[in-house]
């Protein structure tokens, strides 16, 4: 059930060394389009050896394929992903995977506070105790990889 006390959303910062993580990054945009982001994310990342395939991927998933690659021939999700990487880079995120948490201030819900950076893959445990911390109010400490 939705209670509203955590927001988990996502934010591109396709990565210059990687040659197809911009595209990789339009893709799942386009994919959701079709209600698939998830399953293209997944497949991308579980089957990174075939990205320079991404209409492969459209047709595993059963997408729409032309419809899918016009989206990307158009770069249609291109200012978002731009938008979202100036963001993601101005919350001080430089590498992917990168997490924020935070509360949201009953006072003003556009507010976040005792916001927590979390670099890099880490163990649910320090998740859960930034979690816990944001839950509680409490300033969260920066966790170090």
């Amino acid at each position: 059930m939705d209670k509203g006390i955590i927001r988990y959303a996502v934010l591109d910062l396709p990565l210059p060394m990687h040659k197809m993580a911009q595209k990789a990054a339009e893709a799942s945009h386009c994919a959701s389009d079709q209600g698939k982001f998830w399953e293209i994310h997944m497949l991308m990342m579980t089957k990174q050896e075939s990205i320079e395939d991404l209409s492969s991927y459209a047709a595993t998933l059963n997408l729409d394929v032309p419809r899918f690659e016009e989206c990307l021939k158009t770069n249609k999700y291109q200012e978002q992903i731009s938008k979202e990487s100036a963001l993601a880079q101005k919350l001080g995120i430089r590498g992917v995977p990168g997490f924020i948490i935070a509360s949201t201030d009953p006072q003003n819900p556009a507010k976040a506070t005792g916001i927590s950076y979390i670099p890099g893959a880490v163990p649910f445990a320090m998740f859960q105790k930034e979690i816990d911390q944001a839950l509680a109010g409490l300033a969260p400490q920066r966790v170090a990889q």
